[in-house]
């Protein structure tokens, strides 16, 4: 069973975040070093990126070999 929220709970709720004021105290990283670490969290070593690449290359092989035979 799901919570139901009510309109004057959601309206509470908006005036105490509003209060609270959660995007004044981020926790992101401030300077270029550390944005440049943070970003590079998701990367997943490259095998990726190099298997897309061989395969546009056997592409574009393989439709060289077609128009040439």
């Amino acid at each position: 069973m799901s919570y139901y929220r009510t309109p004057e709970h959601r309206a509470l709720r908006a005036e105490l975040i509003r209060r609270w004021k959660p995007w004044e105290k981020s926790t992101g990283p401030k300077s270029e070093a550390g944005k440049a670490r943070s970003a590079q969290r998701g990367f997943k070593g490259g095998h990726r990126i190099f298997l897309r690449e061989v395969a546009r290359v056997l592409r574009q092989q393989s439709d060289e070999l077609k128009r040439i035979g």
